[in-house]
This record gives structure tokens, sequence and C-alpha cells, in this order.
């Protein structure tokens, strides 16, 4: 491994805190990080890809994106196919070698086992990362009446530390793979990616640094000075000029983490994306300037030269439909079609905020889909990230927001995990946060996330499930009880602190809370509490952690009885650690 490579791999492992680990290992993290972040830009652990070990069918890491969204649970399927009415499916597959030569029998294996991994009757062995996969693929093609944008996708990455330069022989058993699962009729397109010491390096930096982008903007007007922006144009760019604006420099596909404050995901083709679409390919498509309510780009820096303009760190906060459209119809749009664009360079959040709201009001949009840019999701990074270094955590409102920042990366918490662990916790609702995940989205500024809740309870919840996952990683816990992680933290509070829950607006909430985080802060505490808590939910599911057995109300109301029948948890005793 060349000194950079390591270097890199050395900063990740402390950033994701597995420097404990085998380097085979760690590498096979790093370069699964790397390369799903590709498909997926929201914060995802590792852990739950990785598939490296026995039994692995020469696949080191599986990535399943639906929707846009990192799905590692086979009722998440169901789960977003009820709530869109589609999957829009992308799998990865990740094969990490460390070496610094590309081999032809190891790509030959690393197929090999893609394609079994799509049989109905595999014939390689299948350990319980492979199996758990397997099951969520099944689930989909079950599903494959939902598939109104087409097949799945299929993405391979064979990541080494070497150079790929292109190798006749390499090459041709690279593209005769890509040929044999285009073949099956699985899926709507196949890419095999052969990445080295550079491409790792390329997109390691690429997972650090904020999007950038140049473009010519000569089509123009400078808005006048406005309290709070530093700059704003309104004007018009052609749509190839927008469209790289937009998607992917090497792939051309969309880059979906731009949108994230863009409160309406895209919404396939409905009447009037599909209009938008009839327009670009009939002789009206030069009108489409004039039939567009156009798009709004914030930058968080909008340098202009001339007539070429350089912005940094920006999203597309209206105009999501218009992008996908355009980039659907990539192969036909030209310099005649022109897309109003208006451009704002700001770091003020309160402004950001009220260009979101207002650019969205144009058509229907539930209030609670803007808790991104709330006060009360402002006020809960700020309170996150109050605590002192050990005990700090860092909410992400914004994707990428933390990218460039030198912190443990575990310390990150998502608005979607966040909100998992209080429903579980707080609401001790554990079996919602996956087969009823929807429901709780729709609990946001009604009993989830409301202005007048004490922000102490969302803080333990995240910092608890940021403990339990390092207990997880660390195998103080035994892995295996991962599918119960959620009624795990709920008995956790349960026998944390027994006391009854006071209101989530009251003054005695704080108080329930800081017993908690003093056990939490106390390492010794947390994993003797957690691993109480953790034999209680065993006993419980006397060993049977199917998710019909676990993730249902009648088995939370038994978590919470049992729990109700613990005395209190006995400390060890210096002799006794020592």
């Amino acid at each position: 491994m060349d000194r950079i490579t390591e270097s890199l791999l050395g900063e990740f492992s402390r950033e994701h805190e597995i420097t404990a680990l085998p380097e085979e290992t760690r590498f096979e993290h790093f370069a699964s990080f790397v390369t799903v972040r590709r498909q997926y830009a929201d914060t995802f652990d590792t852990e739950e890809i990785v598939t490296g070990s026995g039994g692995d069918t020469g696949i080191d890491a599986i990535a399943v994106v639906i929707n846009g969204s990192l799905v590692t649970d086979v009722e998440e399927v169901a789960e977003h196919a009820d709530r869109s009415g589609f999957l829009d499916v992308v799998f990865v597959f990740v094969q990490a070698e460390r070496s610094s030569s590309f081999e032809s029998s190891k790509i030959g294996q690393f197929l090999f086992g893609v394609e079994d991994f799509f049989k109905e009757k595999p014939v390689l062995p299948r350990n319980l990362a492979i199996q758990r996969y397997a099951v969520i693929m099944a689930a989909i093609y079950d599903r494959s009446s939902k598939f109104k944008r087409g097949n799945p996708l299929c993405k391979l990455y064979y990541v080494t530390t070497g150079k790929w330069i292109k190798d006749l022989v390499l090459d041709a058993r690279r593209a005769a793979g890509e040929a044999d699962l285009k073949a099956t009729g699985q899926f709507r397109g196949v890419e095999f990616t052969c990445i080295g010491a550079d491409g790792i390096q390329k997109l390691y930096s690429q997972t650090r640094n904020a999007l950038a982008r140049e473009f010519i903007f000569t089509d123009r007007a400078v808005v006048p000075e406005i309290p709070g922006v530093s700059e704003a144009y309104l004007g018009f760019v052609s749509a190839p000029t927008f469209l790289s604006l937009v998607t992917d420099e090497n792939t051309g596909e969309i880059i979906k983490s731009i949108f994230y404050d863009n409160v309406r995901d895209w919404q396939d083709y409905n009447k009037v994306n599909s209009e938008m679409k009839e327009t670009i390919e009939s002789n009206k498509k030069s009108r489409f300037v004039l039939m567009n309510n156009g798009v709004t780009i914030i930058a968080r820096t909008v340098r202009p030269t001339g007539n070429r303009f350089y912005i940094e760190d920006y999203q597309v906060v209206n105009g999501c439909q218009t992008s996908h459209v355009l980039a659907g119809s990539r192969d036909i749009i030209d310099d005649s079609i022109m897309v109003p664009l208006r451009l704002i360079g700001t770091q003020d959040e309160n402004v950001i905020s009220d260009i979101v709201h207002a650019t969205n009001r144009q058509t229907e949009v539930k209030d609670e889909q803007f808790f991104a840019v709330t006060e009360f999701a402002k006020k809960v990074e700020l309170f996150f990230q109050s605590f002192a270094d050990t005990k700090k955590l860092y909410y992400e409102r914004r994707s990428h927001q933390f990218d460039a920042l030198p912190i443990e990366k575990t310390r990150i918490v998502t608005p979607g995990s966040l909100i998992k662990a209080f429903a579980a916790m707080y609401r001790e609702e554990p079996h919602s946060t996956t087969r009823n995940y929807g429901r709780l989205i729709d609990q946001i500024g009604k009993s989830i996330f409301l202005d007048e809740h004490k922000l102490d309870p969302y803080y333990v919840s995240a910092f608890a499930a940021y403990k339990l996952e390092y207990l997880f990683r660390s195998q103080a816990i035994d892995a295996s009880l991962k599918p119960a992680r959620y009624q795990i933290l709920l008995a956790f509070r349960l026998i944390a602190n027994a006391a009854p829950l006071p209101r989530m607006n009251a003054n005695e909430m704080e108080r329930h809370c800081r017993v908690i985080c003093d056990i939490l802060w106390d390492s010794s505490k947390c994993f003797t509490y957690f691993r109480h808590a953790a034999d209680a939910v065993s006993t419980v599911a006397a060993g049977n952690f199917d998710s019909d057995n676990i993730r249902v109300l009648p088995f939370t109301e038994r978590v919470l009885s049992y729990c109700k029948t613990l005395g209190p948890v006995k400390l060890p005793t210096v002799d006794e650690i020592f």
C-alpha cells in the first residue's frame, strides 16, 4: 500500500473508530465508504454494509439504495414501496484488495459472487450478512410491479491499491462480466468500475470537500443589495450547462445530495413532469424558458470572473423536478433549451430557511417536511455541540455538513437516526422504527420535534444510540443482538432511570435526563447498564430475534413489563473490575 493511501486509511479509521480492526478489514470499510458514497450522500455506518468474512461469496460490501435511501433491513423495502408507490433501486457491490495489482482471477471471483447473489438457487455458501441482503433483494424483486422507472441498476467496484491502466485482458474480463449480468434481464444498467490508488485518493477527497462547479452565466441581471445575501443574480443558462451543475461529471447521474434542502423529492413523470418532458421533445422546446418556473440555487461561495462563475457548497432548493426531467432527456437537449436560474450567494441560515419556505410554497407541501430548516432543528444542532468534547455530538441538518471537520464521524447524528432513537426511547415505539417509520415521519411537528419540547431527551437518545453502536462495534455486546437495537435503547432508559417519564416540556425532564447522562458519560457504568438492557431484551425474546417476533407492539409491551420487575443495577466493585 502506497504512503498516501495508507495515511488516508489511518485518518478514516480514526474518524470512524475502527482502529482496532485488522488492516484488511479496515481497508474493506474504507473502500466501501468511498464507493458507496458516490450513490448515497448522507452519513452512514460502513458496519451496516461490509459483508467480508467467511462465506462472503467474494463480495466485501453490499449497499442497497431505494428511492435515495440506504436500506439495511428487509422491512424498509415494503415501507418505501407503500409510501412512495414505486421502487427506484441501485445495488452496489464492492470487492476490496490491498494488493498493488489487478488480477483477472479476482475479478472473475467477484463477478461470479455477484451473479450467484441474484440466483434463486445459489451455489455458494453465504454468511449471515450476505443472507440478510439476499432477503432484501428477494423482497425487492417480489415487488417488481413497483419498478416504474425500470429495473434496478447494478454497480460493481473492484478496489485495489494498484494502478488501473486498462490492461486489455483485464478490461475484457470486466466488460464480459458486465455483459453477462446485463444478459440476465434483471437490470436496466450494469457498471463495473475498477479503482486503483489514484481513484481511492480522489474519491476520498470528494467526501471531504464541498461540491464545486464552474460554469458560464452570460445572460444574467444583478439583484440589488439584500441584507444577509453576499450576491444574487437572475437569468438563464442553457440546459446542457445547467445539467453540468446537477449531474456527476463521471457517470452523468443526478447528484442527489444537492437536493437535500429541496423538500419535494422527484415525483416521477406525473402530469406536470410529463408535460415538461413533452415540451422538451417537441418543436416548442425553445419556449421552455417561458413555460418553466425556474430553478433556485443557493451557494455558500459564489465567485464570478467575468461571465465565468465558480460556486461551492451549493444546493438546488427549488427545481428538483426540472433537474430530473432534463437529466432524463439528456440525449436530446441542446443549447436551444434555456433554464431560468436564480443564483443566490449566502451563508446566513435564516436567509436560506426563508428562501426554502418561499420557493416551495408554490405547490402544497406539508409543514413537517420543512423540519431541516426549522428553528427547532437549529437548536438541536447547537445543543448537541454545546457539550464537552467527549460528550459532544454533531447533528447533521444538511448533507455533508461536517465532512471537512476532523471529528469522529460516528458522532454525526442524521435526522433519520435521531427520529428512530427518540421514538424508541421516549415514545416507547421501538417497533415503529422500521415497519412504521413513515408514520413516525408524519409525527414531525405533531408529537416529535415540537418547539416546546426540551432538548435533553433528544440528546440522550442520540448519545445512547452512539454508545450502543460503539459497544456493538467493539464486540462488548454481541452483534447478533443488533436487530433489537431499538428495543435495547428502550430497556436501557427504563433501567437507567425507573422514575415515571415527565412531560416533554417539563423542567423535570432535564433532571430525568441528567440521571441517564451521568451513566452514559461513565464508560464502566454505561457498559454495565447496556449489558443489563441487552440481557433483558434477550430474556423477553427467548432467543428469537426474528422481526416478526421483536418488531411488534406486543413485544414492546413485554419489554416494558419485564423491565419494571428488575431491581437496581448492581455495579461491579473495584475488586471485580481488576
